[in-house]
């Protein structure tokens, strides 16, 4: 049974939802280019199955298969759409994901919840609710961790999602009180990623958030503590294996923490 298909104006949309931690992207295929990203992803045929080239491995055909972070490979859809989504490798639900899954440490195939993820994934837009991003995260990955226990950890990651200054593992490690060791121990501890990438994560959705702002990427960029548009170009393609630019072919709705952030549109 083929999931059921948008029409054909919802077909030419794609979305982005960002929280720190994982990104969720639906839409065209977008046809990319051999890469390798800076955090895991897993994709999903939503109307077909694709190709998964491995560059120094087989080409495979699947519905649904997961890469490892710095592994260069390269999709070649089947279809119209597709999903991805990207994990940070160390987190819960990318654990959780890969458990559901069979391969080798490069690349797994065969997610147990194949067939929802892509009849659930050929029902989501930008306008997707909440609760039915949060089903379709679930089905790939349910994430087990326990919320932010410990209240320095909370208060640094607020700081991180509010400021976008030049925030250091040091800095934040003396306002609340920890040596920098202590601090960055618990830190992965409890947000499930590392100090650094955390806070790459972070600025990623400050772009987000600021665009229902500031509608120029460019400038979201720069408030969102990149150093320059240039540098937030670059991370961005180390972490999702596509420059931002490519974005803007179509119209990409952003969402950043379950909340309308704003919208990319062709120039």
């Amino acid at each position: 049974m083929q999931p059921a298909s948008l029409s054909e104006t919802c077909r030419d949309q794609a979305a982005l939802w960002l929280w720190p931690g994982q990104a969720l992207y639906i839409g065209p295929s977008l046809a990319l280019d051999v890469h390798s990203g800076s955090v895991s992803c897993l994709a999903v045929g939503i109307d077909a199955e694709f190709t998964v080239r491995l560059e120094n491995g087989p080409c495979q055909v699947a519905r649904t298969a997961l890469i490892a972070a710095r592994v260069r490979h390269r999709i070649v859809a089947h279809g119209d759409r597709m999903a991805f989504c990207y994990l940070d490798p160390a987190s819960a639900r990318a654990r959780a994901c890969r458990r559901m899954m069979s391969g080798n440490a490069e690349l797994a195939r065969g997610h147990g919840h194949e067939l929802e993820l892509s009849r659930l994934a050929a029902m989501m837009d930008g306008d997707a609710s909440g609760s039915t991003v949060r089903r379709w995260l679930d089905l790939a990955g349910p994430d087990d961790r326990a919320e932010i226990r410990d209240a320095r950890i909370r208060q640094a990651t607020h700081r991180l999602s509010e400021d976008a200054g030049p925030l250091s593992a040091e800095k934040l490690a003396a306002e609340v009180g920890l040596s920098v060791s202590t601090f960055l121990r618990l830190f992965r501890a409890q947000t499930g990623t590392t100090f650094r990438r955390y806070r790459l994560w972070a600025r990623m959705l400050r772009v987000a958030t600021l665009l229902e702002t500031w509608p120029d990427l460019t400038t979201a960029a720069v408030e969102a503590g990149f150093a320059s548009p240039s540098h937030f170009s670059s991370s961005f393609h180390a972490m999702f294996g596509l420059r931002p630019s490519r974005l803007l072919t179509r119209d990409v709705t952003i969402r950043g923490s379950g909340r309308r952030a704003g919208t990319l549109e062709s120039q």
